[in-house]
């Protein structure tokens, strides 16, 4: 994580600050002025800026006015006399995440500095360049089409609508669309409208102004402002609310639209790629989809063929994730032999290339032989069942532990323990079985199964309801959203 920037003419508000995030392990950097500040983000950026309204040289706000001009993603914090309120009015219509009042409780400011620090990495735009973006490969017919379609509409601007089964890869096709496009420049946007509650969705894609509803502390930019110049790519089109395709259908005609609460229109400058693994047809005709939504979305279709009609590929891309996978995990990339090779390739891969690719990354990690072969494969993956459900039935539920092979040469007395026995020790026991097995990694791969646990069990609770599982747990929502992508749950 980038470090903390503090902007104040006051060195003994510099140093509060200072010692304070470092107390929370958080590194920051100091500034005097605002003409330093904007010298060095000519060479760097931090993840939080927090600036004084009043300093010699140039205020806070003009620097908040260029800044957003500049860096429009950066997080900023205004601090602010009392009298200076009017001034943190200014502030907030120029796009601050909010505003601290001077005199400050020293807990408060660390609070609005870890919730910005939150704000700030969910809302993180990564440009999209050629070495950065993941690669598509395939030599079959079939992608041999796709790479040709990319390629007529690199010039476009075109709306794109991309199908294909779950797994197939369409985000990464959607991210190839934009950086060969005229806006290559500008941010790349992705959003999954089925992973977002009916009740979040509008404000994610249109943002929100400050008190358009409860919680709403700040103004926010939704996706369609943070995607400006570049692509919004909404993943799962299908699964959109009815009322909210109005919405959306409204900004696809004529380029307008309004935050939740606002009243004034907004010009959105954004190319729309679209995807989904339903038959939008379908549902247009049962209902569910708004038949004018689909024929704006529906100007150029790309399909994007699933895994077992390209299986001239699979050797291609098990070599590619393997080596990924190693090189990830600070390891030396393992060979799949050929016969090895032969069966991953008769596999069904309900989950397409990205069922492959947890394949490779859990051979990476399991197979106890830098060879790989055949006996190393999960068992249950030529039924067709998923990655997870084949390692399931082959070491029990929820458990990892290593294949027969690397289990034989474990140490004998690493026993699971007795029933009955406390999740602690049942934990414990877990922990000493890896580490006498000399897997990598341990504690990171514990931590991450139990918060998988237990965010899982919070949302079972809540039915899905990510806000109310978050309120739960104790913890934020923006953490909870994040650790949804990290720990990759559905």
């Amino acid at each position: 994580m980038k470090p903390i920037w503090i902007i104040d003419d006051d060195q003994s508000i510099r140093w509060v600050l200072e010692k304070a995030l470092g107390r929370e392990n958080l590194v920051s950097r100091s500034f005097s002025n605002a003409r330093d500040v904007l010298a060095a983000l000519e060479t760097e950026s931090p993840q939080v800026l927090i600036s004084d309204i009043r300093m010699p040289g140039g205020s806070g706000l003009d620097l908040l006015q260029q800044i957003k001009t500049k860096y429009p993603t950066l997080t900023v914090i205004i601090m602010t006399a009392y009298s200076d309120l009017d001034s943190a009015v200014a502030a907030f219509q120029g796009g601050a995440f909010e505003y601290l009042a001077k005199p400050f409780d020293i807990g408060k400011a660390v609070e609005l500095i870890r919730r910005a620090l939150e704000e700030s990495l969910r809302e993180q735009v990564v440009d999209e360049h050629m070495t950065d973006t993941p690669e598509i490969f395939g030599q079959a017919p079939a992608m041999q089409d796709v790479f040709r379609a990319i390629g007529r509409l690199s010039q476009s601007n075109v709306t794109v609508l991309i199908t294909g089964e779950s797994g197939s890869g369409k985000e990464l096709v959607a991210r190839a669309l934009h950086k060969h496009s005229p806006r290559s420049e500008g941010p790349f946007i992705a959003i999954n409208t089925a992973a977002i509650p009916k009740d979040l969705l509008e404000s994610e894609l249109f943002g929100h102004e400050r008190g358009a509803f409860t919680g709403a502390q700040t103004m926010r930019r939704g996706r369609f402002e943070q995607a400006e110049g570049g692509t919004l790519f909404l993943d799962e089109i299908g699964d959109m609310p009815f009322d909210l395709q109005t919405r959306l259908l409204r900004v696809l005609s004529d380029g307008h639209f309004y935050r939740v609460g606002g009243h004034s229109p907004l010009k959105a400058n954004v190319r729309v790629i679209a995807a989904t693994h339903q038959n939008l047809e379908a549902r247009v005709r049962d209902g569910l989809f708004r038949e004018d939504l689909f024929h704006r979305l529906d100007v150029i279709r790309l399909r994007l063929p699933p895994l077992r009609e390209r299986r001239e590929d699979i050797p291609i891309l098990v070599r590619h994730f393997m080596q990924t996978s190693a090189r990830e995990l600070g390891m030396e990339s393992k060979r799949v032999s050929e016969p090895a090779m032969a069966a991953i390739g008769n596999l069904p891969f309900p989950g397409n290339v990205r069922q492959l690719e947890s394949l490779c990354h859990w051979l990476t990690v399991m197979a106890p032989a830098q060879t790989i072969d055949v006996k190393d494969l999960p068992d249950d993956l030529a039924a067709g069942k998923s990655l997870g459900e084949a390692t399931a039935a082959q070491f029990g539920d929820g458990e990892v532990r290593p294949t027969a092979a690397a289990a034989s040469a474990a140490a004998p007395e690493a026993a699971a323990p007795h029933v009955g026995a406390s999740w602690e020790q049942v934990l414990g026991a877990e922990a000493k079985q890896m580490l006498e097995a000399s897997q990598p990694e341990v504690f990171d791969a514990l931590l991450k199964r139990f918060e998988r646990s237990v965010i899982t069990a919070a949302l079972e609770c809540t039915r899905g309801r990510r806000v109310e599982a978050a309120e739960r747990l104790g913890i934020g929502r923006n953490t909870i959203t994040r650790k949804l992508q990290e720990l990759d749950i559905d």
